[in-house]
């Protein structure tokens, strides 16, 4: 149920976003809770065990002061640890934004929003890789 003045949803209702980063998806299902986040049906900790990547998914609730208060629960598939981080700290931003549109700013501003469009280029024909050529030989 939605409240049409401060369009925030009641406190039994979740909410699904999608992030993505390179070729990593995320599918994030938030819920009021006590701050459990388990991604792939492990806890974050497990999952991402660097301290940093855990920094990278908490960023969106820490900004917005949604820290211990949602359980997040997020599948997520494709690229590699650092892009599922990102596309799970992509996930979880979005997810707020349709939980509460008041917090849109506070995410934008942090770049939190924004899909970063950067992949890996494709080879070429005739190239070792997308743009590395061969290497001249005198003799």
């Amino acid at each position: 149920m939605v409240d049409k003045l401060t369009k925030t949803k009641t406190s039994s209702e979740s909410e699904r976003a999608v992030g993505r980063r390179k070729t990593a998806a995320a599918r994030v299902r938030i819920t009021p809770g006590k701050g459990e986040i388990t991604i792939n049906g492990k806890m974050l900790a497990v999952y991402f065990p660097i301290k940093l990547w855990q920094d990278k998914i908490t960023a969106p609730l820490e900004k917005t002061g949604r820290s211990g208060q949602l359980d997040i629960s997020v599948r997520v598939a494709g690229g590699g640890t650092n892009g599922q981080a990102e596309a799970v700290r992509h996930g979880i931003a979005r997810a707020l934004v349709k939980w509460n549109i008041d917090l849109k700013p506070i995410l934008r501003a942090e770049g939190f929003l924004t899909r970063d469009p950067r992949s890996k280029e494709r080879k070429k024909p005739g190239l070792h890789r997308a743009r590395r050529g061969h290497q001249w030989r005198k003799r």
